[in-house]
């Protein structure tokens, strides 16, 4: 097995090759590509990944590469991971949302609609490079954001076998098997339990939940609320998510408590950015050390917690056609009942030889909905946007969006947008 990682730059790369360790004698890996543009990073990431792999005594080779054809060549999986303008940029989308009192956020809101325009036509070229050198690839997308890039792949690269990928639900059902365990004096592992979950990414419900088969939703949500009544500050209303009857996934604070977040980013700086530029700035000198041949504890401030299991467990399920279900981002094909059957849904999957296939999900409650489709009108108007450099459609993007701004403010607010990116977004200005 072939594997290419693209974006390999990032401080996350060593735990996902220390993903890839704990399955070496699952995954038959000869060889796995680090590929990033910027070569000090990519000599700093990559040095440390071949010390992890030197340390655990396996044969796979970890190579180099400032050249992602090279990299994707005759790949059986390719990672995508990448970030445009790296995180100076996702400083300027934060801010871009806090100076015209909406939300800053790399992933919601204008600042997820910023990343995107930027990397859409750098993702679909790579879809464009996989079709020629590596077309039997399976392409996993972790750059965010996810669900609305794999909206882009589906549209104007349908041939590329892909799905897009998070570690939040992952993250989400390992904490409640943490306290299924602490209630139940029993240690769970992953395998145990098995959560359902639909909406797009970044903006799902969780409302089922299996523990070695048996239902056990109910012990699960009521446990949930009385945390959120515990709290001295909870992100959601206790008492408006027991009439929901659903748990949701916690970037929906951002749409149900926004005023709370746009006072919160008034107290800034540092933003979540700076935070984490910070954070890499003391990994990375870390990772420079040539003493270093373990994980840094810091890394679990960076953020993505089982970044690394989620992404080794799928390629090992489809790899070896286990045919296991994992939370995706794929189409969902008419498998969720009513809603248009072309939308990229995060959901159930099985992940086995043929690459990952949605499961028939029972539909999301009408108020849930509404939300899920007045961003994913969103999601469709932005993808044509980033792909054809269409300022009528971004413009309708921001409208849509329900944490955009008004009619009066869109047209400042992607004036501004495009300015402060434009090195990135030049079919803007054609």
């Amino acid at each position: 097995m072939k594997i290419a990682v693209i974006g390999a730059g990032s401080t996350y790369t060593p735990e996902l090759i220390k993903g890839f360790l704990d399955k070496v004698d699952r995954l038959p890996i000869e060889e796995i590509d680090l590929m990033d543009i910027d070569p000090t990073r990519l000599h700093v990431v990559g040095s440390f990944a071949q010390r992890l792999v030197k340390r655990a005594g396996v044969s796979f080779r970890i190579v180099l590469s400032k050249d992602s054809h090279q990299a994707i060549e005759n790949a059986d999986v390719v990672i995508t991971q990448l970030r445009v303008g790296q995180m100076p940029a996702r400083r300027e989308d934060e801010y871009l949302g806090s100076r015209h009192s909406l939300v800053g956020q790399e992933t919601t809101g204008i600042g997820g609609m910023s990343k995107a325009l930027r990397t859409i036509p750098v993702i679909l070229d790579i879809c464009e490079q996989i079709q020629h050198v590596a077309p039997g690839a399976l392409l996993l997308n972790f750059t965010n954001p996810s669900g609305l890039i794999m909206e882009a792949i589906q549209r104007y690269a349908p041939k590329i076998k892909a799905a897009g990928v998070c570690n939040s639900a992952f993250t989400t059902k390992m904490k409640i098997l943490l306290r299924l365990s602490e209630q139940h004096r029993e240690e769970y592992k992953a395998e145990d339990g098995e959560l359902l979950t639909l909406g797009l990414n970044h903006l799902t419900w969780h409302f089922g939940f299996n523990l070695k088969g048996q239902d056990v939703w109910d012990e699960v949500f009521s446990g949930y609320v009385k945390q959120l009544r515990d709290m001295p500050e909870p992100p959601f209303n206790p008492d408006f998510i027991e009439r929901q009857r659903v748990i949701p996934n916690d970037y929906l604070e951002y749409y149900f408590q926004t005023a709370k977040k746009i006072a919160m980013q008034k107290k800034w700086p540092p933003s979540r950015a700076e935070e984490v530029m910070q954070v890499e700035k003391d990994l990375l000198a870390q990772y420079t050390d040539p003493a270093c041949d373990t994980i840094p504890e810091g890394l679990m401030q960076r953020g993505g917690a089982y970044y690394s299991s989620v992404a080794a467990s799928m390629i090992d399920s489809y790899w070896n056609d286990l045919g296991e279900t994992h939370i995706a981002n794929v189409t969902h094909n008419g498998q969720v009942k009513g809603w248009e059957k072309e939308w990229i849904l995060e959901m159930p999957c099985q992940v086995d030889r043929s690459g990952v296939q949605p499961l028939p999900t029972p539909p999301l409650p009408l108020y849930n909905y509404a939300l899920l489709e007045q961003v994913k009108q969103y999601e469709l108007l932005t993808v044509e946007a980033a792909v054809h450099g269409d300022r009528e459609a971004a413009f309708r993007a921001l409208l849509a969006h329900p944490l955009g701004p008004d009619e009066e403010q869109a047209g400042v607010v992607l004036e501004d947008m495009l300015r402060i990116h434009q090195r990135y977004l030049l079919r803007f200005f054609l």
